[in-house]
């Protein structure tokens, strides 16, 4: 599937930073907003930027290694992490909720059977990637489909109307997958991209590098290895139709609200495709995960939380979405020195 993304033009930068910069402060004294508000008007190329029917989309997807004990909990807690986020109550539900952001669950390959719901999105590409410690998690064919399948989502949201999107995920295993994509596409040594996950202890930990050591053997990818090959040796379904999802947003000028370690990982993988989409990215929080840092410095990405989050499923995009939102509220709304008949610095 082809993806064209080009930057955002910078005709609009000096007239924004004036605008910034005769607001009534300092300047520079709201600090990283102040970058953020020039970044949002440059992607909509508009003095006066908004943002109109914001989503959050968690899509989920089952590992075949998750069987192999790369996570301290057990496979089914994928699905039934689905079903608490179809009734309402997870973390990501409540944060989306007080946050205005409308969510949307993405079935990308759970591994089990859900039927009709009036609240998820099948989306299903497969019941779980296969072992990855023993062949590839998925074929060419599976990881185009899944790209395309995140793609046509996205783009079905800016058809009516939404022009800003987070990320999040749920899937048993996925920063054992997220650390095997961190280190292909980045080269940071293996073991600094592998953290605990949901909580493994040391022994736990001890074998996920072990079994993660093995995957990586197994696949012998060579350095900078194609995003796609990627994809297909290590990800899951969720990660790759974000990645897919990531694109298409980008490439229709939407905002994207980037949350931790897996779902950086599907940017890093987006990057690598096309790699203009960072102009689009806001990244939302520093992930308590080791690996995180090596995608953030890939990035040249700052981050706007640290709050030692781990959760994962967009809960740091979700908390950092009223910041995105005072950016804008403070360029728009925020009186000039003249208006206000504030004395200028001498």
């Amino acid at each position: 599937m082809h993806f064209s993304i080009a930057s955002p033009g910078s005709e609009l930068d000096a007239a924004l930073q004036n605008r910034i910069d005769n607001k009534t402060k300092p300047p520079g004294a709201l600090g990283q907003l102040e970058q953020l508000a020039l970044q949002i008007g440059r992607i909509q190329q508009t003095l006066t930027p908004g943002f109109s029917r914001p989503h959050l989309l968690v899509f989920a997807g089952d590992h075949g290694a998750a069987r192999a004990g790369v996570s301290a909990f057990p496979q089914d807690v994928t699905w039934q992490m689905v079903e608490n986020f179809l009734a309402g109550g997870a973390a990501i539900n409540v944060f989306a909720r007080h946050n205005g952001l409308a969510l949307k669950v993405i079935d990308a390959g759970v591994a089990h059977d859900f039927g009709q719901r009036a609240r998820l999105l099948d989306a299903k590409i497969a019941p779980g990637t296969r072992n990855y410690l023993e062949q590839p998690a998925m074929s060419a064919a599976e990881c185009a489909a899944a790209l395309a399948k995140g793609a046509e989502i996205v783009r079905s949201l800016a058809d009516q109307g939404c022009n800003v999107v987070g990320f999040g995920e749920m899937g048993i295993g996925n920063t054992a997958a997220a650390s095997l994509i961190t280190h292909a596409l980045t080269g940071t040594p293996l073991i600094d991209c592998i953290g605990r996950g949901t909580g493994l202890d040391d022994a736990g930990l001890t074998r996920k590098r072990e079994l993660l050591a093995q995957a990586a053997r197994r696949a012998a990818l060579p350095a900078k290895a194609d995003a796609r090959k990627v994809l297909a040796e290590f990800g899951g379904f969720e990660i790759v139709m974000m990645t897919g999802a990531m694109l298409a947003a980008a490439e229709r000028g939407m905002t994207l609200l980037i949350d931790g370690f897996i779902v950086t990982s599907a940017l890093l993988a987006a990057a690598r495709i096309e790699p203009a989409i960072r102009d689009y990215c806001i990244f939302c929080h520093r992930s308590a995960e080791p690996g995180h840092v090596a995608q953030l410095n890939d990035l040249q990405a700052a981050p706007l939380i640290d709050l030692g989050l781990r959760l994962g499923e967009g809960t740091g995009a979700a908390l950092a979405w009223p910041l995105v939102n005072a950016a804008v509220a403070f360029l728009n709304e925020m009186a000039s020195f003249e208006a206000a008949g504030v004395s200028e610095k001498i």
